[in-house]
Order: C-alpha cells, then structure tokens, then sequence
C-alpha cells in the first residue's frame, strides 16, 4: 500500500510542472547555515557566551574563534565536538581562545559528544603555534593519563596548525575561507575577519575590529554580514577606561556605514558589547539599533547565543534559538 502512494504521488508530480519545480529546488539548495553560538565579549554571561560562530557548508563543519563555552554550545546546536573539520582564530585574546581548550581536549574523549581520532586542524594568527604548545604542555599529565589509563588514540590528541596572513587560508569540497586583515589597534595585530564563500553564497565575520575599510572591501554584497559592536554609557565615556575599550571597537553608527556600503542580505551583530556600571545604567539592544540606524535602514539582527542563519536561493532565513 505504502509503494502504490509513492508511485500515485510520483504520477501526480510528474504531470505537475509546479511540483517538479519545487522538488528540483529542494534538492538544489545549498546546505549553508551560520550558528551564532557565542555572542559575546568577556564580562561572564549567562545569556551571551563568548564568541564563537559554527559554519557548516556541505561536507565541512567549521567553528570561528572559541570562546567561553564554546564546547558546550556545539554539543547543544547537535554537533560533536571532535567532528570539526577545522578552526579558525580572529586573534588571541582571552575571551576568544578561552574555550579551545576545552573542545580541543574534551572532543578527544570517548563518549558520543567527542570522539576525535585526527589531528586537531587550527588557523589563526602569528602566536597560535605557541598557544597550541603551551596548552600541550599544560595538560601534559592529563594527556599522558587518559592514554596510559584509556588507551585514548594518540592521533586524536595531535594538533596540526596553520599560522595565517591575508588571502585564501582553505579551501575543500567546495568551501572556500579567506582571512583579511582588521584594526583591531595599533597594538592587537595581527587580528582578521574571515569571509566563507560557498555554492555562490557569502558569510563575512568581522573578528573584532574599530571601523575598517578592508571589512568593507571583503563584504561588499554577501549574503550574511555578522560585525562586532561597542556601545557605551555616555556618562561612562569621560574615563579614559572606557574611551579606550571604545577605540578599539566599532560604534554602531559605524557599523551602519559599513552595512549601507557593503549592502549585505542580511546585517547582524554579534561579540555585543553594552557597557553601562553600578551606576550608569548599559544601553540597551534598542539603543544599539536606533544609533545603527542614522546611517542604515536595511536588515538588521541583533544575534541571540544559538541563532541560526539558514543561507539559500530565496536569501537568509533567521531561526530563533530554543526557549
């Protein structure tokens, strides 16, 4: 009975040009989603971890800096954790790398979330050699114990990195990665965004950055621009604390010049930061928006922890996280 629906459904689908259509562009869509696991910066969250952005573009799962919590925000969007094809750091600050530890380690394991037996694949600035070796050496007893004690594959535990500078950093089945240089400050260098490009589709990662021409350069028409931003309490703008932090970000008025100029299908933000204190009250993501829009009035997403972007023919699909 079952076989005789299948082949009325397909009789019915053949004399119809619609369904064929619609099949034929179900079958054509790229499989190209953005997670937005981390959202944000170093003060210690609960409702925005730090920043770590998963890409999956056909047969490759790519996680974009690896912040706090990026371990378990990879396990909770369905992905084990010793899966990933490859990582890739913006820069080496803390709030960036604090959680690579943590999925380089505990995607050795055994158990159903983990299970890597290949090298560990990093990209990322000059210094990241010597941060995958000091790790090493720092979970030295901890590495030598879980082989001595459960003959955890050596191959596993293994890292193979790739120090970058700006141009096409990979590229495999299709997927293409190319890091280009931002401003992150005179003294934070070398610091990139990465744009991923895929079965004609674009997603561009600011990394963290003051307003930058090259972003521009780099973003101009893709499908998925994800920036940075900083706003912070006017008041708390008269300490030079502050006036420093917001010099080596990028405002929201800026942001908005740089999403009118790169028109992209879909501006979101993400690594957010609202400064406010104990007594200035932080902006809000209202305030963060209205600034963002004396300069763009097209779409904009202020990015939750688990938002996902489903990129294809029909443009950007936003999927909001799980309550």
């Amino acid at each position: 009975m079952r076989f005789q629906h299948l082949v009325a459904a397909a009789i019915i689908a053949a004399l119809n040009p619609a369904a064929i259509e619609a099949q034929a562009e179900q079958h054509a869509a790229p499989d190209f989603s953005v997670v937005t696991l981390g959202t944000g910066a170093p003060p210690p969250l609960l409702t925005r971890f730090g920043p770590a952005t998963l890409v999956r573009a056909g047969k490759e799962t790519l996680l974009f800096d690896a912040g706090r919590g990026a371990a378990q925000r990879l396990w909770q969007a369905g992905v084990r954790i010793g899966s990933l094809d490859a990582v890739f750091l913006t820069h080496l600050h803390s709030d960036h790398i604090v959680g690579l530890p943590d999925v380089w380690l505990t995607g050795w394991l055994p158990g159903a979330f983990a299970q890597r037996n290949t090298p560990f694949r990093v990209w990322g600035p000059e210094g990241t050699k010597g941060l995958m070796a000091g790790l090493e050496q720092a979970y030295a007893w901890d590495i030598q114990a879980r082989i001595a004690d459960t003959s955890l594959p050596k191959e596993g535990i293994a890292f193979a990195v790739i120090e970058i500078l700006e141009g096409v950093i990979f590229e495999r089945n299709g997927v293409k990665v190319t890091a280009f240089d931002v401003d992150h400050g005179p003294l934070l260098k070398p610091a990139f965004g990465f744009r991923i490009d895929y079965d004609g589709h674009s997603v561009v990662l600011s990394g963290d950055t003051k307003f930058s021409e090259n972003v521009i350069k780099f973003a101009v028409g893709v499908d998925l621009l994800i920036h940075e931003v900083a706003i912070v309490n006017d008041d708390l703008l008269r300490t030079p604390i502050f006036q420093a932090v917001l010099a080596h970000h990028t405002k929201p008025e800026e942001a908005g010049i740089v999403f009118s100029r790169t028109e992209p299908k879909l501006a979101v933000y993400s690594h957010v930061l609202l400064y406010g204190s104990p007594q200035f009250q932080a902006p809000t993501e209202r305030d963060l928006v209205h600034k963002t829009r004396t300069n763009y009035s097209g779409p904009l997403v202020v990015a939750e922890d688990m938002m996902r972007f489903n990129i294809g023919r029909t443009g950007v699909n936003v999927v909001q996280p799980e309550r």
